[in-house]
């Protein structure tokens, strides 16, 4: 029997391959966890490349090019390279020389590939849909070390097109150009899954119990989308306020006491409601002046939670009359969140493994 690191190429007995024929490798299962992306500093052109290719996806912007192009290019990357690596700049990793997001995400990876040491024909990797280390290039690579089948891992709790589809489409893309393709599978949907239902419960319940302070609220902020398109069909919307309810099931809450809203919009069109921001800026008046938020559909901490959420969250809360405000982290790459993680993985190989 072949081994499955061996380089081996079809062959029968009677037509044996020729001594200078190159081989291959193949019997190695790839796991590929795919996140948003990053830039590689906060520099101009690092947050001008990052930004161009980011606001550049069809799946990100639906406006026709025709009109989009001469805003991004004219006005969008001439102006908010500067203002967004400044954001950046504040939550940036400086004992790792590297943003949270990238360093989380190797974390991930590392702690998912000791917890799946048991079968040596599993190779874990990560890649980002923008910036790097490129989904290609890690396509790529796991291909190189034999890997003939690979799963593919948005962390996208909660499916959205602008976010699963579009780590899926550049996984595509990349597949296109292989003579010999791996099989893949992708990840699905999991804004219901008990284990990451519970892990966010978890992670509630463990933030709350580290503050000085009892809110009278809990928000669970998402990323918006644009409202045309959950008019065009995009799940997300439903899946958000599905993975909300079934929290607050299970801690056992009144509907009050565990709010929804949605972050981070863009441009003039309306995007989904309620608003993070002006929910922050209208409770105070309504006497609620103490409020903890997490960001439930982001697996890694990053600049929309870091930085928009538990600085500029706190910021606009406070000035508006709040009192106390905390943040509760995503759940990265602690034990619950790496349980979800593993649940998925172990699950969508079954039947390779």
């Amino acid at each position: 029997m072949t081994s499955p690191t061996q380089s081996t190429a079809p062959a029968t007995q009677s037509s044996p391959l020729p001594a200078d024929h190159p081989g291959f490798k193949m019997g190695k299962i790839g796991v590929l966890l795919l996140n948003l992306g990053t830039p590689d500093a906060t520099d101009y052109w690092s947050m001008r490349r990052y930004l161009k290719e980011f606001l550049s996806d069809r799946r990100v912007i639906e406006t026709p090019r025709l009109i989009w192009w001469p805003i991004l290019n004219g006005i969008i990357l001439t102006v908010r390279p500067k203002k967004s690596g400044a954001n950046y700049d504040k939550i940036w990793d400086r004992e790792a020389g590297d943003s949270p997001l990238r360093v989380i995400a190797t974390s991930q990876a590392e702690k998912l590939k000791a917890r799946m040491a048991g079968d040596e024909r599993i190779v874990v990797d990560f890649a980002m849909r923008y910036g790097n280390p490129s989904t290609p290039d890690r396509l790529q690579a796991l291909k190189d070390q034999g890997c003939d089948r690979i799963l593919l891992v948005p962390l996208y709790p909660q499916y959205a097109a602008s976010t699963t589809a579009t780590a899926n489409d550049k996984a595509f893309d990349a597949l296109k150009t292989m003579r010999w393709q791996p099989a893949v599978r992708t990840v699905p949907t999991y804004h219901d899954d008990e284990a990451y239902v519970a892990a966010i419960a978890k992670s509630i319940t463990d933030g709350l119990a580290k503050l000085d302070f009892e809110p009278q609220t809990v928000i669970t902020s998402y990323h918006g989308v644009p409202k045309s398109y959950l008019d065009k069909g995009d799940p997300y919307h439903c899946f958000c306020h599905k993975t909300t309810r079934l929290v607050r099931e299970k801690l056992g809450w009144a509907p009050e006491k565990l709010m929804l809203t949605f972050q981070s919009r863009f441009g003039p069109a309306e995007w989904l409601q309620p608003y993070t921001d002006k929910t922050l800026e209208a409770l105070p008046g309504k006497g609620i002046k103490n409020v903890a938020i997490l960001t439930p559909g982001f697996s890694v901490d990053c600049l929309e939670t870091l930085e928009e959420i538990a600085m500029e969250g706190r910021e606009s809360f406070l000035e508006a009359g709040g009192e106390n405000y905390a943040y509760i982290p995503c759940l990265n790459d602690s034990d619950p969140g790496m349980d979800v993680i593993e649940t998925l993985v172990r699950r969508e190989l079954s039947g390779w493994l």
